[in-house]
């Protein structure tokens, strides 16, 4: 099978599972992950990440597989952006 179709297809449950297997060597079970297996999976989270999720981390993997880096003047227009929301209160 294709990677693209297997990422295209795959699901946010099994995108979790295969995360919690890259990241520690075991599935979420319990079960031990052998090592080709843990590399697998680590190559389909960072091809669902790519295609699926929209991350602010500074380094990233892009839609077209290329590694995306984000300048400091944008790291910090985004987290500006996210500072907006927060509620002050100064007259209490």
């Amino acid at each position: 099978m294709d990677l693209i179709n297997v990422v295209e297809n795959m699901s946010e449950d099994m995108y979790l599972r295969l995360k919690h297997a890259a990241e520690t060597g075991k599935w979420p079970e319990g079960n031990e992950v052998g090592k080709e297996q843990q590399e697998n999976a680590l190559q389909l989270i960072m091809a669902y990440q790519a295609k699926h999720l929209n991350s602010d981390e500074i380094l990233t993997v892009g839609s077209n597989g290329e590694i995306v880096t984000k300048t400091k003047r944008e790291l910090k227009a985004s987290f500006a952006k996210q500072n907006e929301a927060i509620a002050r209160f100064t007259d209490l």
